[in-house]
């Protein structure tokens, strides 16, 4: 019973057999080679216009090359406190871009809100020499917290974002799912919306290791190519990068993965939400679960063999805990998981 992350699980079958095709015979070095060319037509009819695709190893490193791009070593860039850029990257944006300031913002359920956006945008200056610029905001999208963010949400956040000459990049390291939990296509919920860069995760989702960093303005990648090989992210044999990409988007597996996930997700917020003592502490919009559930419920839990996250230390007997689905999280491990929380 693993809902420790949905990295806990392997590939998809496909995934598999795709890489298996790639290694067949010799082609390109650097992403001059077939299967990359056809991931890059794919991205564009996904998204629905043409996109500028680059096939990276992991989504740190897609984040922080996206936002490299985009914002100069004096710049600025906001993002919510609990973003996985602020928190779980070891520093990864500021090495890259050389220098930018991430600003941490409050927000409800790891959300910014253009209110927020704009009250710490009148702490700098513009043009003044003492204070670094803002040039970009970040949003992840799920968030760290499983929320999800409207499209109306990100067209609001997009327009601020464009009112003060910054662009808006999106960290989408479980962007499947939330796609699927809004039932609307990759345009509306980006470039339509004002995203102006997408870090696109698949690993998450079941790829081994892939994902891909999307502008939707060919000025906006400007020098990303030279950075991603200077960062050590330009793999000679990036075909097996880009098999993973085109097993995901061949016949819209990513969405259907990632529907699996969210589904169960459901059912089990749902289930928990009807035991005594527990209780949701943040909507289930994606594929996690933040529950409190008394310390009694936890331990019993953890002894059965179940695996999560401890997200806050206990307190008045309860503890919060993370639990996320997993493309590949058999539905036996929930049924058994309910069984041993109710008692």
């Amino acid at each position: 019973m693993n809902f420790a992350s949905d990295n806990a699980y392997g590939a998809w079958p496909e995934m598999l057999a795709a890489l298996s095709h790639a290694n067949d015979g010799a082609v390109q070095s650097y992403g001059d080679d077939e299967i990359t060319s056809r991931v890059r037509e794919k991205f564009s009819r996904a998204f629905g216009r043409e996109v500028s695709v680059h096939p990276v190893v992991t989504g740190t490193a897609a984040n922080a090359l996206a936002l490299a791009t985009l914002v100069p070593p004096h710049g600025a860039i906001l993002c919510h406190k609990e973003s996985h850029i602020a928190r779980d990257e070891c520093g990864a944006v500021e090495f890259y871009t050389h220098g930018a300031k991430l600003v941490e913002i409050e927000g409800h359920g790891a959300k910014l809100v253009p209110q927020a956006i704009e009250t710490t945008l009148k702490h700098f200056q513009k043009g003044f020499v003492h204070h670094s610029q803002p040039k970009a905001v970040s949003i992840t999208q799920a968030s760290e917290l499983g929320t999800v963010y409207t499209c109306e949400e990100i067209a609001a956040i997009a327009k601020l974002a464009h009112a003060h000459d910054m662009k808006l990049h999106m960290d989408g390291a479980r962007f499947a799912n939330a796609l699927v939990h809004l039932g609307c296509t990759p345009a509306e919920a980006t470039w339509q919306a004002g995203v102006d860069a997408l870090s696109f995760g698949a690993t998450k989702n079941g790829a081994l290791a892939a994902e891909a960093v999307i502008f939707f303005s060919a000025e906006d990648a400007a020098d990303f190519e030279y950075r991603r090989k200077k960062a050590g992210h330009l793999l000679s044999k990036m075909r097996f990068v880009s098999a993973q990409l085109d097993a995901c988007l061949d016949n819209n597996l990513w969405l259907k993965r990632a529907a699996h996930a969210n589904t169960l997700a459901r059912r089990m917020a749902d289930a928990l939400a009807q035991i005594p003592g527990a209780e949701l502490a943040h909507l289930v919009q994606s594929n996690a679960i933040f529950a409190r559930l008394p310390d009694a419920t936890v331990a019993r839990l953890r002894e059965a063999g179940a695996r999560f996250y401890d997200w806050e230390p206990a307190e008045g007997g309860r503890t919060l805990i993370r639990l996320v689905l997993s493309f590949a999280t058999p539905e036996q491990d929930v049924v058994r998981f309910l069984s041993i929380a109710r008692k």
